[in-house]
């Protein structure tokens, strides 16, 4: 494991001291990602309820992580049965070539 450290950072205006293992660059990244995705909201919704601005935020980021989630599983999926398939290709194939190289005679 990491050496954990404090990260200062910066989101929506407010200052937070972060106690994490992650390298810093990647902690001001998901900083930023998350600003980014609170200004998203903020121009949409005109709120300026900070409560309200990062409750929808944190929906949007979860809507977003669910979906890729899905995606994933689905590439996953089609992965697996791709393999299979060609396992199977594979395996006439190489069944072919055994009948091949020893002949059945009778």
């Amino acid at each position: 494991m990491g050496k954990e450290r404090l990260v200062e950072i910066k989101v929506f205006g407010q200052t937070y001291t972060v106690k994490t293992e992650a390298e810093e660059d990647y902690i001001q990244e998901v900083a930023k990602y998350v600003n980014e995705k609170m200004d998203e909201v903020l121009k949409k919704t005109k709120s300026v309820s900070t409560l309200n601005v990062a409750i929808l935020t944190a929906l949007n980021i979860a809507d977003d992580l669910l979906k890729e989630k899905k995606e994933r599983i689905a590439l996953l999926q089609e992965i697996e049965a791709r393999s299979k398939d060609l396992v199977e290709k594979i395996d006439i194939k190489m069944g072919g070539m055994e009948l091949e190289k020893n002949p059945i005679t009778g």
